[in-house]
């Protein structure tokens, strides 16, 4: 009996002491091969792995970051915002990456126009203590309270001011004063009753503000307007049942002179056996028509030219490409002789990537008698015409005085592209790369390609499409020396070289930016050599063509040569003087590769270059 006893406290101990296998993480697998891809630089893989991850593990949203980070990578900049809005909703309040995840999604809600968003996130943040939050906030709201007063003070001066009224109303909704957002769209809808558009305005305020009755009697109201997109747009906010009589009756308190909604009320009063309601309805209309639905209208009048050209407008700027496209021609037809028409069907054409219409647009607005017009339609039309020929040339020349090797270096080439359907363009291309003073001589043993080639260089080449700022080439050329270094000979060398460039400009908050040129090139006559070249700016611009920024530079080689391993770092300024750019560099920079090198470690360098460049 003891016996039995103690095998079976022994038992029990031993059953206690086990530890039940976890439950396996359904989303493993599909995070494996994500970040696998991530690794790889395989982004679209990575975006899909991530994709299913999220939908096995729906609570995570560290899967969400991960997620919003490869888009952004992608220049999925939209896509990205929506999985930080969900990885915010996902985090506990008081998580450490939540102010972090919310400081993204704000950032990217400021980007993508969602700025009403952006400065409630930014509000939340900076009265946490988020320095970062504080001001990116105020350089969203800055501009909005200074717009408000003034805004305000032109309707001071003039009261019935319609522009005065719809733009303070519109700054007052993103600052979310909604109160004066929603008193401000009123008045002007009141001076400009028409424009149903600010019905849709009003009601989204007033919805807003828990206003439920009075928003969906202004959208109701707007709904039934002769303007296709401001009715759809209105019909997106109300709920998707059919409206209630009291609903009808409400919205035509607002908007009295509305006859369609007035006649649907009719007839909505008929199917409910309310003649003498419907009557009533019908009898205050214009014509009086029979109590009878009418057959539907297969040839309605055509707009006004005022009236498309506002609509055009309206759908241009809030991105609904089709319908401007439609409005505008219409607008072109009742007034062939408005240029503004013309510019703006030239910046439709254009966002819809058809550049062969966008250019016949701007050929015919830069002629605009309007001097504003023509001079934005002529530097459109100059911008694009030279992507759409057959044989395109482009010029660029980059003159650059260094005080690190008291030299003038000249780069420069000359390339014109045979543009073909096919994705993969040939050209031919003459370089010069020189020097005005032979800088070469300076030290001993210092390879010249460091410095400069001092060669013409007659090639051909292919160049592949531009996609997400990355590019490849390829080119065979011959190099013609018109001076030859001591110890060598030969006037005329073979010359090979080719490569990727990537590129690729952030605009943040408050005019800041950020940039990069990235560079892999192979070149035969370094001796069979690959050099990577990074080029980062980030900094501030000030004004229209003036730019304070900071430079982190970095080159490298396979072979391993002192000349092309460095690292420089420094302030700079860049600034537009047309048709020239200069900057102007103080770098700092040090060798990563010392073996062989005549020089010191650490070097200081003025760079000051001009760039010029042109394309026909």
């Amino acid at each position: 009996m003891g016996k039995v006893l103690i095998g079976f406290i022994f038992g029990v101990l031993l059953t206690a002491g086990q530890v039940p296998d976890p439950v396996p993480d359904p989303s493993y697998a599909a995070l494996d091969r994500a970040y696998a891809a991530l690794k790889a630089k395989n982004y679209e893989e990575a975006i899909r792995g991530f994709e299913q991850a999220a939908t096995l593990a729906p609570g995570r949203a560290s899967i969400r970051m991960d997620l919003a980070y490869t888009l952004l990578k992608v220049g999925e900049t939209e896509a990205a915002r929506d999985q930080f809005a969900e990885a915010m909703r996902l985090f506990p309040g008081n998580a450490p990456a939540d102010d972090q995840v919310a400081l993204e999604y704000a950032f990217l809600c400021y980007e993508t126009k969602q700025q009403v968003m952006a400065r409630r996130v930014f509000d939340r943040l900076r009265k946490s203590g988020n320095s970062t939050a504080s001001e990116a906030f105020e350089n969203v709201d800055r501009p909005l309270r200074e717009g408000i007063a003034r805004w305000k003070q032109a309707l001071e001066l003039a009261p019935d001011n319609f522009s005065a009224h719809e733009e303070l109303a519109r700054l007052a909704e993103q600052r979310d004063q909604l109160d004066l957002s929603a008193e401000q769209y009123e008045a002007a809808w009141k001076l400009r009753p028409a424009r149903r558009d600010l019905l849709v305005d009003l009601g989204r305020v007033w919805k807003e503000q828990g206003r439920v009755e009075d928003a969906h009697a202004a959208l109701l109201a707007a709904s039934h307007g002769t303007e296709p997109r401001v009715a759809e747009q209105a019909r997106e906010l109300l709920p998707p049942r059919y409206p209630y009589v009291y609903e009808f009756e409400n919205a035509l308190a607002l908007d009295p002179s509305n006859d369609a909604l007035r006649r649907e009320l009719a007839y909505l009063h008929l199917e409910m056996g309310n003649k003498s309601a419907a009557e009533q309805q019908l009898h205050l209309l214009p014509d009086r028509p029979d109590p009878a639905p009418p057959p539907p209208d297969h040839n309605p009048p055509r707009p006004t030219s005022n009236n498309s050209k506002l609509l055009g407008e309206q759908s241009l700027e809030k991105g609904y490409l089709n319908d401007a496209l439609k409005y505008l021609q219409a607008a072109h037809e009742n007034d062939p002789m408005d240029f503004e028409v013309m510019l703006k069907l030239g910046w439709t054409y254009n966002i819809l990537k058809d550049d062969r219409d966008a250019v016949h647009w701007f050929d015919l607005a830069r002629h605009s008698p309007d001097a504003e017009t023509a001079t934005e339609a002529s530097r459109a039309y100059g911008n694009l015409t030279p992507s759409l020929r057959r044989l395109r040339t482009t010029v660029w020349a980059f003159p650059t005085i260094s005080t690190r090797w008291r030299d003038t270096f000249v780069y420069a080439q000359a390339k014109t592209e045979l543009r073909l359907a096919f994705p993969i363009h040939p050209y031919l291309s003459l370089r010069f790369i020189g020097d005005s003073r032979g800088a070469v001589r300076m030290g001993a043993n210092i390879s010249p390609q460091n410095l400069s080639e001092r060669s013409v260089i007659v090639g051909a080449g292919l160049a592949g499409p531009t996609w997400h700022g990355l590019m490849g080439w390829f080119e065979a050329g011959e190099a013609l020396r018109y001076q030859i270094p001591h110890g060598q000979t030969g006037s005329a060398l073979p010359d090979y070289r080719g490569g990727i460039t990537y590129a690729k400009a952030v605009r943040g908050p408050g005019r800041l930016f950020a940039e990069t040129n990235e560079d892999g090139v192979f070149i035969s006559r370094f001796d069979n050599d690959t050099l990577a070249y990074s080029q980062n700016r980030t900094g501030r611009t000030f004004g229209e063509n003036f730019q304070i920024y900071w430079n982190w530079n970095a080159t490298v080689d396979a072979k391993g040569e002192y000349w092309a391993n460095t690292v420089e770092t420094g302030p700079g300024v860049r600034f537009r003087l047309n048709p020239l750019q200069f900057t102007v560099n103080f770098l700092r920079g040090a060798y990563l590769v010392n073996q062989s090198n005549p020089y010191r470690p650490n070097f200081n360098d003025v760079r000051i270059g001009v760039w010029y460049a042109f394309t026909r």
